[in-house]
């Protein structure tokens, strides 16, 4: 897709900050859209407009001058939609309101970040695109919130035409990400000399380095037309110990802090490797940033930054 005008909502989160970083590198014109001003990115933060995408008149001042929405905004921990299920009501609540706001301005083309949550716990060696998703297999109200998101984005291309990509990430992680997600979270603890609490022994999931995760998205962007109204895995394609990224952090922090096990939380996904041949074939993606390569990265990033 030959795009020169994008929207970013979810523009000051880690893979939005990234995003926008990365395009306007490429020169393209890029408008972020998001809760809370970017503390990452100045760059950033100067095209972010601050607004409420649960509240359908924050969207009234935007122009209607647009080639394709990047849909990155929503609540995405897991474990805090079990806490307080009605953010999974906000991520829906955000998904029909950036669908109307394109159907009313006539913008013909998203790209939505969705999730690998939707397959659920899975017996599947590799988890395919070409498997049926299905509603009794959402672990959590998140899980659910993404899947709903991809149905009402079904819907609107059916009924109004809207073209659409959809990307189930993976456990992305690397800079500009504060949170407390397991890497950041542990990388934090492991700072403090404090102990690492791990959820689910057996844990073992798709973790994807920051930057093939933007790859995937740029890919997405480029490939439109050739790749249009499918969905595709962005990961790495490999399943990693949770166990074994906590050994990682330890190396690469040069600590020795006790690993401390523990039940997997209720709602979470125990095991889960994504089959990402689709996405190299049509998207041309090329995951780059193995876990080894990637934690070490993560780390050095952590240690410059306050």
């Amino acid at each position: 897709m030959k795009t020169a005008k994008i929207l970013v909502t979810g523009s000051s989160g880690t893979i939005g900050t990234g995003l926008c970083e990365e395009l306007l590198a490429r020169n393209y014109q890029v408008t972020g859209f998001d809760l809370k001003p970017n503390k990452w990115l100045s760059t950033v933060n100067e095209r972010t407009i601050i607004g409420d995408l649960r509240d359908p008149s924050s969207l009234d001042a935007l122009s209607s001058n647009w080639d394709a929405v990047v849909h990155l905004a929503a609540n995405a921990r897991v474990y805090n939609l079990v806490l307080n299920p009605l953010l999974a009501r906000d991520n829906l609540e955000m998904v029909v309101n950036v669908l109307e706001f394109m159907r009313q301005r006539k913008i013909p083309k998203i790209v939505f970040a969705s999730s690998r949550e939707v397959y659920g716990n899975s017996r599947r060696i590799k988890c395919s695109e070409n498997a049926p998703v299905r509603v009794d297999n959402c672990e959590s109200p998140y899980a659910a919130s993404k899947l709903g998101g991809e149905a009402l984005i079904h819907a609107y291309h059916h009924c109004y035409g809207i073209d659409y990509i959809i990307l189930r990430f993976s456990n992305v992680y690397g800079k500009y990400d504060d949170s407390d997600r397991l890497i950041p979270q542990l990388i934090k603890l492991a700072k403090a000399n404090k102990e690492l609490p791990i959820y689910g022994k057996r844990k073992r999931l798709d973790f994807t380095y920051l930057d093939d995760a933007i790859n995937g998205i740029i890919k997405a962007i480029e490939r439109f037309e050739n790749a249009e109204n499918d969905v595709f895995n962005i990961a790495s394609g490999e399943a990693v110990s949770i166990l074994h990224v906590a050994s990682l952090i330890k190396k690469y922090m040069r600590t020795h802090n006790k690993v401390v096990l523990a039940d997997t939380r209720t709602g979470e996904v125990v095991r889960f490797v994504a089959d990402i041949t689709k996405a190299r074939r049509k998207l041309g993606y090329k995951p780059k940033t193995g876990i080894e390569l990637g934690i070490r990265k993560s780390v050095q990033w952590y240690a410059q930054t306050k």
